[in-house]
């Protein structure tokens, strides 16, 4: 059977856990904090059973007994086909973690890293097996959000990217791969636009955070749930994105020109925001309102990738 590593334990390399185990996967956790395996393996079962409330696994209990805690680092990598690191989003930190794992994992296992917005080229120059490590981004939380970002280094063997993507496929997630290497990959780009304009919108009172959110949640969002960007626009216009183009090209050239340079997220304007947002959720609410979220999330996953009710 296979056999997947993941060197983290915290929501991250939790989730990863909850997506290889439900495919089947043998796991096993490391975490060199003291008891945070245990905890995190006590919340991946919790999850797990929850999972199987909704509907999206079938035995959690069995997927909860492929999960292994390691006590060690060697223990962990020594049968793994795949390791996953969620390790602090530090070069300095990935460096020193991967260079142990390209000593002790077996020579044709994958090496991936979680980051968010550090290239593998920051962390696995020195190394003797560079060309089987990678970045593969996950989205929180990972077992209800499919896609995984996969970004190689100049070195990173094309076998490994392609075989990376064959077992993400292989265990239910959707991979992307980038071509080359950019700060943020591709989605935090894209999410990184958005904030930026929302942010722009609201410091200079062109609406409430209320109606911006609003804005995503009962429009962009509902369509951007099942198309993208490009199919949004090949399909709002008779002949398609050729003719949608042509169309509106100067409108968004002229929004374009509007821009500028990026809002400081400054105090401020964060306290402005913050301040309006406890208006309707208070801090002490959050949590409930995360796994009002999840709730949410689980039923349009159902929706969306394992067909309706």
């Amino acid at each position: 059977m296979n056999e997947a590593a993941i060197i983290g334990t915290g929501l991250i390399g939790q989730g990863w856990a909850i997506v290889f185990a439900r495919a089947g996967w043998n796991v096993k956790l490391y975490d060199p904090a003291p008891g945070a395996a245990a905890r995190g393996l006590g919340m991946i079962v919790a999850q797990l059973a929850l999972l199987k409330r909704e509907g999206l696994i079938g035995d959690d209990q069995a997927a909860a007994a492929r999960i292994a805690i390691a006590d060690t680092l060697e223990e962990a990598l020594r049968s793994a086909d795949y390791v996953q690191e969620s390790a602090p989003e530090t070069p300095e930190a990935k460096r020193r973690l991967f260079a142990e794992m390209d000593v002790l994992s077996r020579p044709d296992a994958l090496l991936c890293s979680s980051t968010s917005t550090i290239p593998a080229s920051a962390f696995t120059e020195h190394l003797g097996g560079r060309e089987r490590c990678l970045v593969a981004h996950p989205v929180n939380p990972t077992y209800l959000v499919p896609l995984v970002e996969l970004c190689g280094a100049p070195w990173t063997a094309g076998e490994s990217l392609l075989r990376a993507k064959e077992i993400l496929r292989g265990i239910g997630q959707q991979p992307v791969v980038l071509n080359k290497e950019i700060e943020g990959f591709v989605m935090n780009r894209l999410q990184g636009a958005v904030l930026h304009e929302a942010f722009r919108l609201f410091s200079e009172g062109i609406a409430s955070a209320r109606d911006i959110d609003s804005t995503i949640k009962h429009g962009l969002g509902l369509r951007w749930a099942f198309i993208g960007p490009f199919e949004t626009i090949d399909l709002n216009s008779p002949n398609g994105i050729e003719e949608y183009c042509e169309r509106y090209q100067g409108v968004y050239q002229s929004i374009g020109a509007t821009l500028g340079q990026c809002v400081d997220w400054q105090e401020a304007l964060r306290q402005g925001i913050a301040a309006e947002l406890r208006q309707d959720l208070p801090r002490e609410d959050l949590e409930k309102r995360r796994l009002w979220r999840d709730g949410k999330l689980m039923r349009l996953v159902r929706q969306l990738y394992r067909g309706a009710e």
